[in-house]
């Protein structure tokens, strides 16, 4: 599995080729927008595990993006702007950003800003490194990368983000609806099939990579609700 993806949100050619590189060579995927429009298509199509958005872009404004992400998801965002006025920067944190850096900036203040926030996005139950634990189970939001016991197990990019979304809610209930909105979007709240697929694709390979049945009860289905991931405890 590659590293985290940044959809990167930057309207002037230059200076988005030239960030893209710096952020490619640090192991980050990296997808690319000039306008509002083409930033919510690669949205829908993708699930960037951060987004980095200017404000001042040609057809809508960034805080428009910003908004509509935050109806979907808590994926981090981060405002990159040369906009001065402190009222814009307060709309972007109001509308869900999670930071925001003034153009110009130096490239390894904007790569400590992200692995800072993809260090928070793993929740309350990860530790300083990003990583969330369950049991013989250890995913790093960082990294992007799940292991159970100490081996790699690989998954799809949608298995990551559901066990993701699974181990930052520990001991609690998930809808159906919360999932696939999570993982999928809001054009798929209603497609159960797709979930009830990926559950039982993610209990075979952590299954698989377990010994014995430690794992057995990690995902539980609360019938016409939706699932439970197991605490500690229970493991």
């Amino acid at each position: 599995m590659s590293g985290p993806m940044i959809l990167l949100v930057e309207d002037e050619a230059p200076a988005r080729h030239t960030l893209a590189d710096y952020l490619g060579h640090r192991g980050y995927e990296v997808r690319e927008a000039d306008t509002a429009h083409e930033a919510m298509r690669q949205w829908d199509a993708h699930r960037a595990d951060l987004v980095l958005l200017d404000l001042g872009l040609p057809d809508l404004d960034g805080v428009d993006v910003i908004r509509r992400i935050r109806r979907e998801a808590t994926t981090p965002i981060i405002i990159l702007s040369a906009r001065g006025d402190e009222r814009d920067k307060i709309a972007g944190l109001e509308a869900g950003a999670d930071d925001y850096l003034t153009k110009p900036f130096a490239t390894e203040e904007l790569n400590a800003r992200i692995r800072a926030v993809l260090r928070r996005a793993g929740g309350p139950d990860a530790d300083a490194r990003g990583c969330l634990r369950l049991g013989p189970i250890e995913l790093d939001t960082v990294r992007r990368e799940v292991h159970v016991s100490g081996e790699p197990v690989r998954l799809t990019p949608r298995e990551y983000e559901l066990l993701k979304v699974m181990l930052s809610s520990q001991g609690r209930v998930l809808t159906k609806a919360r999932l696939l909105r999570a993982v999928w979007g809001l054009a798929y709240a209603d497609e159960s099939t797709y979930l009830h697929v990926y559950v039982n694709r993610l209990r075979r390979k952590l299954s698989a990579a377990a010994p014995g049945a430690v794992l057995e009860g990690l995902i539980e289905t609360e019938p016409g609700i939706g699932y439970r991931i197991a605490d500690a405890e229970a493991l």
